[in-house]
């Protein structure tokens, strides 16, 4: 093992070991603060200086794309005209490993004075900024996972984790569901699998549609002009049954040389699954991986063949 991989590695178990610390923390005050911010009429302001700065902001997005509406803001600008930007109706979340960060000790006392809660978060509990805010959430470390302990890397990983840990749990107080992510998410990949519905990405068109009257000799030849390693069998026009090459290889295993002679009746799977479609494509997925299987057929209220979405084929 070379010097860069042994450093790698402790640099990641320190900061490991120091999330872990954490745990031991996690109390009434963290309770408090999740109160706060979901009895917050307004938003939540994040602020923070340099390292601190870069975290706060990374937890105001993510606060903002998991239904808590939020914003960072840099104690710099506040006492250039950007105080402005703070309601009463706010909860500000001001990050310093110190505590004793001079720019934000310096708006602390009008935030306290306009009785705006704010939820300290600092690795020093005896801090000015731990005294005095209205409710501290501890995010100490032992020591940074830097070789020198001098640059900010256990500590920022700790608020960064701390700051995630928040935000779930706003989630689930709140009843946060994966369509809510969608609609903060709406031009991402995530977004569109999330919005995306099997009338969307079905195929329609020259579906492999067959009796079960046909033998498994002319049902291959069906199965490989339709390319979808699939075949419908139909009987006045409902759905009786469905063959994958999973059937076809079992049903070999099975007939042996006989088996170009049987029926698709013989070895269809007689209870395909089904969806409508207005099924999300997540809801398709966690079916598909469930099941184990790559397709699955979409039939309307009347129960009539509208496609199939296939995972092989589809992508969102």
């Amino acid at each position: 093992m070379s010097q860069h991989t042994e450093t790698a590695i402790k640099c990641l178990r320190d900061e490991a070991a120091s999330i872990e610390a954490l745990i031991q923390h996690i109390d009434d005050n963290f309770d408090h603060a999740v109160n706060l911010i979901l009895a917050c009429k307004g938003k939540v302001v994040v602020t923070g200086v340099g390292k601190s700065g870069h975290i706060g902001a990374k937890i105001a997005a993510t606060l903002s794309s998991t239904g808590t509406p939020s914003f960072f803001i840099n104690p710099l600008d506040v006492f250039h005209g950007d105080l402005g930007v703070i309601s009463h109706d706010d909860v500000v979340l001001a990050l310093s490993n110190s505590g004793q960060t001079d720019e934000l000790l310096r708006f602390l006392p009008y935030l306290l004075q306009q009785s705006i809660p704010v939820i300290g978060m600092t690795g020093n509990e005896s801090s000015l900024l731990a005294r005095h805010a209205t409710v501290h959430l501890y995010a100490g470390v032992d020591h940074e996972a830097c070789p020198l302990n001098l640059a900010p890397t256990s500590s920022t990983t700790a608020a960064l984790a701390l700051g995630d840990a928040l935000a779930c749990a706003l989630m689930v107080a709140r009843g946060f569901e994966a369509q809510d992510f969608a609609q903060y998410h709406p031009g991402g990949s995530l977004g569109r699998r999330l919005l995306t519905k099997a009338t969307d990405v079905m195929q329609r068109e020259n579906l492999p549609i067959i009796s079960p009257d046909t033998t498994m000799g002319e049902a291959l030849v069906t199965m490989s002009n339709g390319r979808l390693g699939l075949l419908i069998a139909m009987e006045n026009n409902t759905v009786v049954g469905i063959v994958t090459d999973g059937d076809i290889r079992r049903a070999m295993e099975r007939h042996r040389e006989g088996f170009f002679d049987t029926t698709v009746a013989d070895n269809m799977t007689r209870h395909p699954k089904c969806v409508s479609p207005d099924t999300k494509i997540t809801e398709i997925e966690a079916m598909m991986n469930h099941h184990k299987i790559h397709c699955v057929l979409v039939m309307d209220a009347d129960n009539h063949l509208q496609g199939i979405v296939d995972s092989f084929r589809t992508v969102v």
